[in-house]
């Protein structure tokens, strides 16, 4: 791996069409190599790939995936029936060795949302970023595209907008993706040579050129406001910052804290901030109170934990990322031990992982939802996000008189399940769950099964609990008094969808 000079995007261009031709696509990739040598390589792992391209033929699509994926040398000739070789070579996208030529960079091709090719340009051996084991003590590297970049492309609320900013875009995967909805995008980085690969980044895949700034945090861009605010910070908790990728250089989980509380200021009203983050589990402490009071004022917020790590968990998560574990095991040992010592002195027994979404309302009493869900979700969540808080503006809004005169409609994709005991006349509680977004689930009673099951935007919410209460023989009085809170969370969680009036 080297971090010595990048390419130059004076060709990219040319290279692009030659990749197409040849197709060094996400497609194309998955049909040379077959699922599983895909999926292994996505986990940095290459012998199936290679074993792919050495059984693929000569053409110009094995050579380009061992030069740019697999950091092979492909002879001279191979690489000229493949891509303008000369230009590769000029503008240092390869380099010569002897009658054979070699990639600088990686480039990995990506599938974007709309069947886009794009291709993410980062340091050789770092195609897949983030707790891949990259091996690598060298602060300045650049990582493409991991499970953390994707999982933060899905959730991304993708309406189109006119400013967006991209924090720490490092290959700048999540540029590329705000290019496509975005009139202008600014990327900033604290690693100028994270800026150089978002610049071959988005030449590299067609997409229009960004604002590139150098600079920590929000530091470059002054007082600058945006639309969309998104970010997938170095946010690992460490004891001293050693991979700029990764470490923050903030003790504990102040980093997240700070970029969390400092975009308020920087949202256009209407505005969304997405963020990726790790915070810490303290003793004596809960977890979801933390979290809350990073929310800057004026703002919603959205904030789920997807995942929870002990100490000892996270500290060998992260001493493999770094290839601590192939070095001297005293050194390793000693390694070890300076983690345990920072989480002890602050004490913290866990570390949280999550995704954190504002949106700039300037509401008098901002909704702020903190929640686990380590349960499967279905990407993109981008719309499941504007939903959530298109939700939270409805119940802002009506209170429970207004939400009995209100009329619903069970969403799409909800399904009904019964449990209990085989043959048991009835059952022992009552499921709805969603088959889409968020895969959420919860238990209802009698009246509140009965009543998603009749909420077709025909009758308000108060006559179908009128008949309901005919049905159940209970006080009709009692049962609107006692259910807004039931609808009420049915809302939010996205069963109920809140109608303008009685569906025609």
């Amino acid at each position: 791996m080297s971090t010595t000079s990048l390419p130059s995007s004076d060709h990219a261009a040319e290279l692009r069409t030659a990749f197409l031709a040849a197709g060094f696509t996400a497609d194309g990739l998955l049909d040379l190599l077959g699922a599983p040598a895909y999926a292994a390589l996505a986990r940095s792992e290459t012998v199936p790939a290679l074993r792919a391209t050495r059984t693929g033929g000569d053409g110009p699509l094995p050579s380009l995936v061992r030069l740019f994926l697999l950091q092979r040398p492909v002879s001279r000739e191979r690489a000229a029936a493949a891509l303008p070789v000369e230009a590769a070579l000029a503008d240092g996208w390869l380099r010569g060795d002897g009658d054979e030529v070699r990639a600088t960079v990686d480039v990995r091709p990506y599938g974007g949302p709309d069947g886009e090719d794009w291709f993410i340009v980062s340091d050789l051996g770092c195609a897949v970023g983030g707790a891949g084991g990259i091996g690598s003590h060298e602060e300045g590297v650049v990582l493409g595209v991991g499970g953390a970049s994707t999982t933060l492309a899905g959730i991304t609320v993708r309406t189109p907008v006119a400013t967006a900013l991209d924090v720490g875009t490092g290959s700048g995967i999540q540029a590329l993706h705000a290019a496509q909805h975005a009139t202008r995008v600014t990327a900033t980085d604290v690693n100028p040579r994270a800026l150089e690969f978002t610049r071959l980044t988005l030449a590299l895949s067609g997409a229009p050129e960004a604002e590139l700034l150098a600079g920590s945090l929000f530091e470059p861009v002054g007082e600058a406001t945006y639309d969309l605010i998104v970010s997938n910070p170095p946010f690992v908790i460490s004891p001293g910052a050693r991979l700029t990728y990764r470490d923050g250089g903030m003790g504990g989980d102040d980093l997240c804290r700070t970029l969390v509380q400092q975009a308020g200021a920087r949202l256009n009203p209407g505005g969304y901030a997405q963020f990726l983050g790790n915070w810490q589990h303290v003793d004596g402490e809960d977890w979801h109170e933390r979290v809350r009071s990073w929310v800057p004022r004026g703002c919603d917020a959205w904030i789920v934990q997807r995942d929870v790590q002990d100490v000892t968990q996270y500290a060998e998560l992260w001493l493999r990322d770094a290839g601590d574990h192939h070095g001297d095991p005293a050194a390793y040992e000693r390694r070890y031990e300076e983690w345990l010592d920072e989480f002890e002195a602050r004490g913290t027994r866990a570390v949280g992982f999550g995704w954190i979404t504002l949106r700039r309302t300037d509401a008098a009493q901002p909704s702020i939802v903190v929640e686990e869900w380590p349960h499967s979700v279905e990407q993109p969540l981008g719309d499941a996000v504007v939903a959530h808080f298109a939700r939270q503006d409805y119940l802002r809004r009506h209170d429970d008189a207004a939400i009995l005169e209100g009329y619903f409609a069970l969403s799409a994709e909800v399904v009904q399940e019964q449990v209990g005991a085989p043959g048991a006349e009835d059952p022992e509680h009552v499921v709805l769950r969603q088959n889409r977004g968020m895969r959420r689930a919860t238990k209802v009673d009698t009246v509140g099964a009965g009543f998603a099951g009749v909420c077709d935007g025909s009758l308000s919410a108060g006559r179908i609990l009128d008949a309901i209460a005919q049905l159940v023989q209970e006080d009709p009085v009692v049962l609107r008094d006692r259910t807004p809170e039931a609808i009420r969370l049915l809302v939010e969680q996205g069963f109920l969808e809140p109608l303008e009036g009685p569906a025609q």
